[in-house]
């Protein structure tokens, strides 16, 4: 048997993110790992994994050559051939958008990134490669803002994923989300006052240009999240963006109107809502470093503690770590998935 597996860039056009509101592309290439025995069994068929990207990251990210660590192709070579994961599909898709992100979720600001995941590439996928069709042999999983992705596409169509693994998932959005306000607030001040700095931000530095100015990454998730989580097109006449900031542009009073439409996707918040697709899960599976600088470990505490209350089925661990520079727990990732994936 061929001991490595193959990769294959595929081009996907789709008629969902058509015309999206950001004018981002609608053709997209994005890496589809095949295991070792594909081409060689011709009649066998494999369960499917989507790995999805954290924020401002995209599918082919996971491919990138690395001195000191293994990229997703090296890794999941790695992880067959010892015997620690099953021989499995593995998607990464683009989702990326010009705000940074989509979230894995339909905006009317950035584009239906959901549909177009569970309406398009899943059917695309199965339609193309030897695929067990089915939610118990389909999982998806992700870091960070993919970690988040994994756990809304999950609990909203469990007929679809089966099984849901979040390494540091954005969860419990106070936490995660707001100690950024303040640095953001000062970062788009370099701008101008007001939302016309927002929108100077937007039109002046979100390109290849560096370096980037102080407190980018602040600017940058803050609009980003408010792009998916508090849409507002009518607001380019007003503001000269698409959304609404979940604080007074002037002053920095957080804006709990807008805050809580942000608070309405925070995962922690929804485990009743979709406690019964919870629980139709085959694996809900959550870890993150106890050192995480986003507070992630935190959220991951307590969504899991709602599942417990739920009486939902989960495996909670904590690693000693931040949130950085940890590809590495994808080991464990495709380890958890291998044992409850159905072949």
């Amino acid at each position: 048997m061929k001991k490595t597996g193959s990769v294959v860039l595929e081009t996907f056009e789709s008629g969902i993110l058509k015309g999206n509101p950001l004018k981002d592309p609608f053709i997209r290439d994005f890496p589809v790992y095949l295991p070792p025995s594909y081409f060689s069994s011709p009649n066998k068929r494999f369960p499917v994994a989507f790995l999805i990207s954290g924020f401002t990251g995209k599918g082919i990210s996971h491919l990138n050559f690395s001195f000191l660590s293994e990229n997703i192709h090296q890794r999941l070579d790695r992880l067959i051939s010892s015997g620690k994961m099953k021989e499995m599909i593995v998607v990464m898709p683009d989702c990326i958008t010009k705000y940074g992100g989509s979230q894995f979720i339909n905006s009317s600001a950035t584009g239906k990134y959901e549909d177009y995941i569970i309406r398009e590439l899943v059917p695309f996928i199965d339609s193309k490669y030897r695929t067990l069709p089915e939610s118990n042999s389909r999982a998806v999983c992700g870091k960070s803002s993919g970690g988040y992705g994994a756990v809304i596409l999950a609990m909203r169509n469990p007929e679809v994923f089966g099984l849901m693994c979040s390494t540091a998932g954005d969860m419990a959005f106070e936490y995660c989300y707001m100690p950024d306000f303040p640095k953001a607030l000062i970062g788009f001040e370099q701008f101008g006052k007001g939302h016309k700095g927002v929108e100077n931000f937007i039109k002046k530095k979100l390109n290849f240009d560096l370096p980037k100015p102080k407190n980018y990454h602040d600017m940058l998730n803050t609009i980003g999240m408010a792009s998916c989580y508090s849409p507002n097109p009518k607001a380019v006449k007003s503001k000269g963006y698409n959304f609404d900031l979940p604080y007074d542009v002037n002053t920095g009073e957080v804006d709990l109107k807008v805050f809580n439409k942000w608070l309405s996707h925070d995962p922690v918040r929804l485990v009743k809502k979709y406690s019964a697709a919870l629980k139709k899960l085959k694996l809900i599976y959550l870890d993150a470093g106890n050192r995480d600088e986003f507070n992630l470990h935190v959220g991951a505490r307590i969504f899991c503690d709602k599942l417990k209350k739920n009486n939902i089925k989960y495996i909670h661990e904590e690693f000693n770590d931040g949130h950085m520079n940890i590809p590495y727990r994808f080991d464990r990732t495709f380890e958890v998935i291998s044992k409850h994936i159905k072949n």
